[in-house]
């Protein structure tokens, strides 16, 4: 005899069809515990009586499950819960700016037999070309077209990683000891390659929607040519603030840059996890003549996925290739064959809608915690960001960041997120996406307590 479902049927909240409500439904209960392991679901046509849905869309909703790995169905006795691995570890790291999990076993295993069937050997057999495969270059530039980025694929080349794929644009467009122009508080890896590169980092000035223009343009004339002149900054959901640029900013960016003859490295990795790219066009876009753009799977799928992207003016691909003829970065053959798969499967769309739903939910748990013992401070908090954000005195931040470390909570140094190592105005980046739910929700209670306790 079969054992019932412990599941109570319900449909999500949102706005969508009936079979992605239920999929969500049914996610969030796996996700949250609420149903364990082994678990049996509901048979189809019982759930939709009892959920008045069409029977369908009951099949598309498990299908939908089973394909991120939630759930394991087994022929004559029904659909159950996937077993998940729990991570275990003394301290918990708030420090890492890492995607939630969102990448099952069985969803790797079902795409490694699907690619074992097709994969060009070829790929494994010779050294990749300067700038990746020509092959591996059209999956990646199909994937940035998901974004709103419509590139030539010969006008990019592939690394192992977004950090590789900065570290490339910082090799092309940045003089022996030139200047770097960024936001005054920006991404920890960004200011320790400039200055391992010798780049001489000014940071410029920041509000709600990210670098100022007039801080920009200020800066930009002060710079001799002969210096050259380069802006790094990242428009889209910001680290660690964010802040995002709305379409008159980037377009003011944009326009001071062109006049000033300078270069924009435009940072994207998180533009998937926003969906406001389906109307704020990148600075790409605007200016693809002097725009180098930055892009990578490990934020917007998983950290292991380690393929990076850039995408070059025309005039920098002679050079760009060049310089990858000594110093070679391509992907692993692999990883692109897994993201082609993903692709043509629509697992790419359902997977980064799962990762902004699940970002949504670690912000509401940090505000929970965190905003009820702030007072006048300002928690900063995007619905689709990875993290949290702070803003406060350089040595009230280093205070708790010592405080919460001898708890057992990991968080970023304030100083690594600073252009200028003595400013004062500093603040706090919370990592919400490494841990998993149970941790962060006690690692934010831990933080909830230090900040009751700072004077």
């Amino acid at each position: 005899m079969l054992l019932p479902s412990p599941w109570t049927p319900r449909l999500a909240r949102i706005e969508a069809s009936a079979a992605e409500r239920l999929a969500r439904a049914l996610a969030d209960d796996i996700v949250e515990g609420r149903l364990a392991g082994g678990d049996r679901l509901p048979a189809h046509r019982d759930l939709a009586d009892r959920l008045q849905i069409g029977l369908g869309s009951v099949t598309r909703a498990y299908a939908l499950l089973e394909r991120r790995g939630l759930t394991r169905s087994v022929k004559g006795r029904g659909t159950f819960v996937a077993a998940r691995r729990t991570q275990g570890g003394e301290a918990i790291d708030l420090s890492s700016n890492a995607p939630p999990a969102a990448i099952s076993e069985r969803l790797l295993a079902r795409t490694l037999t699907a690619i074992a069937r097709r994969i060009d050997a070829d790929h494994f057999n010779s050294y990749a070309p300067p700038g990746g495969h020509a092959e591996h270059r059209r999956v990646l530039a199909r994937w940035l077209q998901t974004l709103g980025l419509n590139v030539e694929p010969g006008h990019m080349v592939l690394t192992s990683s977004a950090r590789q794929a900065l570290s490339l644009a910082l090799d092309l467009v940045c003089q022996p000891r030139g200047r770097l122009l960024t936001e005054r508080i920006t991404y920890p890896g960004a200011i320790a390659l400039a200055r391992r590169k010798g780049c001489a980092l000014q940071g410029l000035a920041m509000d709600a929607q990210g670098l100022l223009p007039q801080a920009l343009a200020e800066a930009l004339h002060g710079i001799p040519a002969a210096e050259g002149k380069v802006l790094y900054l990242t428009p889209t959901l910001h680290n660690p603030t964010t802040a995002t640029m709305g379409a008159e900013r980037r377009r003011a960016i944009v326009d001071i840059c062109r006049n000033a003859g300078a270069w924009i490295i435009e940072d994207g990795v998180y533009a998937a996890c926003s969906p406001d790219h389906a109307r704020l066009a990148h600075l790409a876009t605007l200016a693809p003549e002097i725009t180098l753009h930055v892009n990578g799977l490990s934020k917007s799928l998983g950290p292991g996925l380690q393929v990076g992207t850039l995408v070059l003016p025309p005039a920098l691909c002679g050079a760009a290739l060049a310089t990858l003829q000594e110093l070679s970065m391509a992907p692993s053959a692999l990883s692109c064959a897994v993201v082609d798969e993903w692709l043509s499967q629509g697992v790419v769309a359902s997977l980064q809608a799962d990762l902004r739903h699940e970002a949504q939910r670690r912000v509401r748990l940090a505000a929970s915690h965190l905003a009820p013992h702030l007072g006048d401070s300002r928690l900063v908090l995007h619905p689709e960001a990875y993290n949290a954000w702070l803003p406060m005195e350089r040595e009230a931040a280093d205070r708790l960041v010592s405080a919460a470390a001898a708890l057992g909570v990991t968080l970023t140094d304030p100083g690594s997120l600073m252009v200028e190592p003595h400013d004062r105005a500093s603040g706090l980046r919370i990592c919400l996406g490494a841990p998993g739910l149970d941790d962060l929700d006690g690692a934010l209670a831990q933080l909830a307590r230090l900040l009751t306790a700072e004077p």
